[in-house]
């Protein structure tokens, strides 16, 4: 199996407003993101790529104009956790490239979400 990765980065803002209002992530914050999208193939195709690295500055556009800089609260349906936005980015990505097989979100230099069916 082949497998290849791109990362992107946007800063954002979000609440998660339905936790206990003592919670730090109940507070309004921000946060430097990092999403790595991995695709995968049994074969390469034939220029020899699982993918062209440059077929995903697709999903640099999309996180530049939708989420770069936003309220992550007015952008994604339901609370805007990282495991969400993992997921939001998989679907949005997979219909794109049927070779995507994960999606990874960080908040922060520790921690990452990951959503791979």
């Amino acid at each position: 199996m082949f497998r290849i990765a791109k990362e992107f980065h946007f800063s954002a803002s979000h609440q998660l407003a339905h936790l206990p209002p003592d919670h730090q992530c109940a507070r309004l914050h921000g946060h430097n993101y990092v999403v790595v999208v991995e695709l995968a193939a049994a074969e390469l195709n034939a220029d020899g790529f699982v993918r062209d690295y440059h077929e995903l500055a697709l999903l640099k556009h999309y996180i530049d104009t939708h989420f770069d800089h936003r309220h992550l609260n007015d952008v994604l349906d339901g609370p805007s956790t990282a495991e969400n936005m993992a997921r939001h980015f998989h679907d949005w990505c997979k219909v794109r490239w049927p070779e995507t097989v994960a999606v990874r979100v960080s908040e922060t230099p520790k921690t990452w979400a990951e959503y791979r069916p």
